[in-house]
């Protein structure tokens, strides 16, 4: 029987979760996803947290003790969350070892509310970094204007980052910069580079949805052609940007010290389009050192029927600017549409904070009535 999720990872591709819930660690799903299906990292978003916390009643003893010890709601969430994730470290840490610290990482993001302010960031994701307490945490710090000296300033800290909320190629080439001055600062602090990773977390799906909507509108012909195109030859161009930074004689200063690249990180790939191949974003993305972080649907799907194809991506570059060309030419703003999903990635990410906070205040109120066994504790 043909193990296709091997064949991709083979290919150069890590494939990583896109999901968490308490549930699923005390289940032992994500473990025996790790074993089976080649899972090998953990991304978390609020959106997930919101929709784990209202999912479940595992997290009802927790609940019960922090209304109890009279937490406020925002501590409460740091609580519930980095409880989840130092347990998914934990779970996740043999594929750390035997990566040499590559992968095995697990992801939380800072509180999308300070995504234009960079100071509360880094202090956010220092206080993260501190709770978790796990070699293999990464903190997610959003590719805003504020957000990318926030990176250079963590990673300098010796923290590791993934960043998040990218969407177009100036703004990843601006990424990879703050990566690379971090690293530069954090040599100089005396940090260990070896024991830092950071992963690029460049969003797919997403610019189908928004780039299809605006070729509806045009309604030509050619204008029609170019649906479902825009988002693979952006991520396409993204890797050729990757290929020409990590080959460049700054990063292989970093690297001689030890220094491990910012490996892209293909996020939203689960098709949002039914009348598109559900493996589209992850078959069509497949080249060395990249990682795909995918919904459980997506990962089975690709089991069951994706096909590896070896590098999908290098060579296809002149493709790639072909279909942006095609875009321009019919009318389609593509600046536009970058500022657009950025400006609403974070306020999405904002809206399942506020629904998240909003659902523990409501579970803090209603806590307390009675004793619960605390179940596993993550150390």
């Amino acid at each position: 029987m043909t193990d296709r999720l091997s064949e991709l990872t083979a290919a150069g591709v890590a494939i990583w979760l896109d999901d968490l819930s308490r549930v699923r660690l005390s289940s032992g799903g994500l473990d025996q996803l790790r074993r089976e299906k080649h899972v090998a990292g953990v991304t978390t978003n609020p959106t997930i947290f919101a929709k784990a916390l209202s999912a479940a009643d595992e997290y009802d003893w927790q609940l019960r003790d922090l209304a109890t010890r009279g937490v406020e709601v925002e501590e409460a969430v740091r609580m519930l969350t980095t409880y989840d994730v130092r347990w998914a470290c934990d779970v996740m840490h043999p594929s750390y070892e035997r990566s040499a610290g590559i992968d095995g990482r697990v992801s939380i993001e800072v509180d999308p509310r300070l995504a234009h302010e960079t100071d509360k960031t880094v202090a956010e994701a220092k206080a993260l970094w501190w709770l978790v307490d796990r070699p293999n945490l990464f903190i997610k710090i959003p590719a805003t204007e504020a957000g990318l000296p926030a990176i250079t300033a963590t990673l300098a800290e010796g923290i590791s980052v993934n960043v998040t909320l990218i969407f177009g190629l100036d703004r990843y080439s601006q990424v990879m910069e703050a990566f690379l001055a971090g690293l530069e600062q954090a040599k100089a602090n005396g940090h260990d580079l070896s024991k830092i990773g950071s992963v690029a977390s460049f969003f797919v799906s997403r610019v189908d949805s928004e780039v299809d909507k605006r070729l509806e509108k045009i309604g030509s012909a050619e204008a029609k052609a170019l649906r479902g195109k825009a988002a693979v030859a952006n991520a396409k161009l993204a890797y050729e940007r990757y290929g020409e930074v990590f080959s460049s004689d700054r990063w292989q200063a970093l690297a001689d010290a030890g220094a491990h690249p910012q490996r892209p990180l293909w996020a939203s790939t689960s098709t949002k389009n039914p009348d598109y191949r559900d493996v589209i974003y992850v078959e069509e993305l497949v080249a060395p050192g990249t990682v795909n972080t995918m919904p459980e649907p997506v990962v089975h799907a690709y089991a069951d029927h994706g096909e590896t194809r070896g590098d999908t991506i290098t060579g296809s570059y002149d493709e790639a600017r072909e279909v942006f060309a095609g875009l321009e030419s019919v009318g389609v703003d593509m600046a536009d549409v970058i500022e657009t999903l950025e400006r609403e990635g974070v306020e999405k990410f904002e809206a399942s904070w506020l629904e998240l906070l909003d659902g523990v205040r409501k579970s803090l109120t209603a806590a307390g009535r009675g004793a619960g066994h605390p179940g596993e504790v993550a150390a």
